[in-house]
C-alpha cells in the first residue's frame, strides 16, 4: 500500500491548479417552448443516429467475421 501513496499524488497533482467555471443554469422557463413536433423530430433524429450505424453492423456482422479470418 505504500507504493500506492506517490503514484496517487502523481495522478491528483495536475487537477489540483485547474479552475473550472461555473455552469449558468437558469431555473426560468424557455423563451421560446419546443413544440410536440419539435420533439418528436429530435427524438427521431436521436434515435436513427445510434441504431442506423448498429443496424449496419449488425447487418454486415457475417462479412466482417469471414473477411477477419483471412
Amino acid at each position: 500500500m505504500l507504493r500506492l501513496a506517490p503514484a496517487a499524488r502523481l495522478l491528483k497533482a495536475p487537477l489540483g491548479g485547474w479552475v473550472v467555471p461555473k455552469a449558468h443554469i437558469s431555473d426560468k422557463p424557455a423563451r421560446t417552448p419546443t413544440s410536440p413536433t419539435e420533439q418528436a423530430i429530435g427524438l427521431s433524429v436521436m434515435f436513427l443516429g445510434f441504431l442506423i450505424p448498429a443496424g449496419w453492423v449488425m447487418y454486415h456482422l457475417e462479412s466482417y467475421k469471414k473477411s477477419s479470418i483471412a
